[in-house]
């Protein structure tokens, strides 16, 4: 299993980016997709997640401004991020996992900055 995120990038506050979640070998839909974070000198905290019903879980810090949802077409997960502020500022990831085994991909960079 591979897991693969694109999308980021330098967007001004108040902007806006939409991260992809990818992953060959496997069904998506039928799996558990958490996104997290890592800011520097920070721990890795979880931003989002989607469940196989369809579900969602957010952070405080993003209700209201960050959209996750799975595309079952295209076998990605999305993370539509808006309003986005200098905090939002970290290293992105996707985690898959599959039984006792996490699988994460190299993680996307955003930057929030004027």
């Amino acid at each position: 299993v591979q897991v693969v995120e694109s999308g980021g990038g330098l967007v001004q506050p108040g902007g806006s980016l939409r991260l992809s979640c990818a992953a060959s070998g496997i069904i998506l839909g039928r799996n558990t997709i958490g996104w997290y974070r890592q800011a520097p000198e920070k721990q890795r905290e979880l931003v989002a997640a989607i469940f196989p019903s369809g579900s969602t879980n957010y952070a405080d810090s993003v209700k209201g401004r960050f959209t996750i949802s799975r595309d079952i077409r295209k076998n990605t997960v999305a993370l539509q991020m808006n309003s986005l502020k200098p905090n939002d500022t970290a290293v992105y990831y996707c985690k898959l996992p599959i039984g006792s085994v996490s699988y994460w991909g190299q993680g996307t960079q955003v930057t929030v900055s004027s």
